[in-house]
């Protein structure tokens, strides 16, 4: 268990690929943070499972992220997990859900980690971790919002990884492919009526199309990467954008 003492805080970690980063973090004996939405039965039960601290904080309001950060104390292990999606053509894309996007997806990083960097640098270690995307490294229709936040979110990995790189502070990206997760299924109505398909047709001939394994990425696959990059052995890995997408990318 090599991250007792070590405190994470995981955004986004109620359901999907956050909680499932939370647990893995969780069994290396790190104190955890969760952070999302959810109702209050499930919230109660995962406090329970992790040991865990919670907070229902809006992602999109910067001072709302700043109480949060300063409540849950200082943060060794930052995960920028909380996401959103919607999918639309360009000239019906609301600029509302734009906002939303780029403030969730992207904003919040910068906000979370502005905030924990002071700590670890004091303490000569922390680790970093966003969850960034395949659509961080290549582009699909219908995507703008989602697409430019993630290739954003890249972006500012590499500079969080310079800027700390002596401070033995790491920042990588973990880039996943599609995950069957509910942010995946919710986005499948949208995409059924912005391309005219069926839901079968979107599963099989648009989620899974780019990713030659035709299977999705399993949320544990990427829990263990993260727990990886929080090893010593990991602490040259910096300012790297690991892809788990089937092929995808490649």
């Amino acid at each position: 268990m090599f991250l007792t003492g070590k405190r994470a805080l995981v955004t986004g970690s109620t359901s999907g690929i956050g909680l499932a980063v939370a647990r893995a973090l969780h069994a290396e004996g790190a104190d955890i943070v969760l952070n999302g939405f959810g109702e209050e039965e499930e919230i109660a039960a995962l406090k329970d499972e992790l040991n865990a601290a919670h907070f229902g904080t809006d992602l999109t309001d910067p001072d709302a992220i700043e109480a949060m950060m300063s409540e849950a104390g200082d943060i060794d292990i930052l995960v920028n997990n909380a996401g959103m999606q919607h999918v639309a053509l360009i000239e019906e894309f609301p600029a509302a859900k734009w906002d939303a996007i780029l403030a969730l997806n992207l904003s919040a990083a910068f906000h979370t980690a502005r905030l924990a960097v002071p700590h670890m640098k004091a303490n000569g270690w922390g680790r970093i971790i966003n969850t960034a995307s395949a659509h961080s490294k290549v582009a699909s229709p219908y995507k703008s919002a989602y697409v430019a936040a993630k290739h954003g979110l890249a972006g500012l990995t590499k500079v969080l990884a310079l800027e700390l790189a002596q401070c033995g502070v790491t920042a990588n990206c973990i880039s996943p492919g599609y995950v069957w997760t509910p942010l995946v299924e919710n986005q499948i109505p949208d995409t059924m009526k912005a391309r005219g398909l069926s839901r079968d047709e979107v599963i099989n001939d648009v989620l899974l199309a780019p990713q030659p394994t035709k299977q999705f990425v399993q949320p544990e696959d990427i829990g263990a990467l993260a727990v990886f990059l929080c090893r010593d052995e990991a602490a040259n890995v910096n300012g790297a954008n690991w892809s788990i997408d089937g092929g995808w990318t490649a």
